[in-house]
């Protein structure tokens, strides 16, 4: 059976797409989720700023770009350190909760040591099988990514920084990916934190690929 359904137009423009950098949750072993303002650690600059300077070489000079993002602050940190080096202002985002990670529920701020093996992983594909109290699942994140495609008009190249869940989600959308019979929705491959992709017509290329952690919430 194949892999792929039907890719999404992006009209021939360019769409960057990454998760934001390492946050002192990542570091700490905590589930972040959407409430909690989490900073991006020493690391997460770091990881924002290679793919900055990766994106600008990308590049090779000016673009227009539109800039989009979660509207978390480690989502906008890390946008604002990529456009320093593509000469963008940042305040100029379009920021969309529709972009925010996976809610967690009554499990957001708790380590994931102290679930006691309450959520349960599939450790191949690095995904969530469990659903978190009051939280979201993989098909809610479907839900809310197709009314940000539907919403587009894709006229511009885009510059996008969500998370690590939610952007696999969207790259599997974007790309043409079948659901996934576990989860019941699309997932892209996962990259390490730091990563950045294009997109265009459904074809992805991968821009940078960092050197940090798989995702999670």
């Amino acid at each position: 059976m194949s892999s792929l359904s039907s890719p999404i137009s992006t009209k021939g423009k360019r769409l960057f797409i990454a998760r934001h950098g390492e946050t002192i949750f990542n570091l700490a072993g905590r589930i972040q989720g959407n409430a909690a303002h989490t900073p991006l650690t020493q690391r997460g600059f770091a990881q924002a700023d290679e793919m900055g300077r990766a994106l600008a070489s990308y590049l090779d000079g000016f673009s227009e770009i539109e800039l989009v993002a979660s509207d978390t602050g480690r989502a906008l940190q890390t946008l604002s350190v990529v456009c320093e080096h593509i000469n963008l202002d940042w305040h100029q985002v379009a920021a969309d909760p529709r972009l925010r990670e996976i809610d967690m529920g009554k499990w957001e701020g708790i380590y994931y040591n102290d679930l006691n093996g309450q959520l349960q992983m599939d450790r191949e594909q690095g995904l969530f099988l469990t659903q978190a109290p009051g939280g979201e699942t993989y098909e809610h994140i479907v839900s809310r990514l197709s009314t940000w495609i539907t919403d587009q008009t894709f006229d511009r190249d885009m510059l996008l920084i969500s998370h690590g869940m939610t952007s696999r989600v969207l790259r599997g959308m974007l790309t043409g990916r079948l659901p996934l019979d576990t989860i019941n929705a699309p997932m892209a491959d996962s990259l390490p934190q730091g990563s950045m992709v294009q997109i265009i017509d459904g074809v992805e290329t991968i821009i940078h690929l960092g050197a940090g952690e798989g995702e999670k919430a």
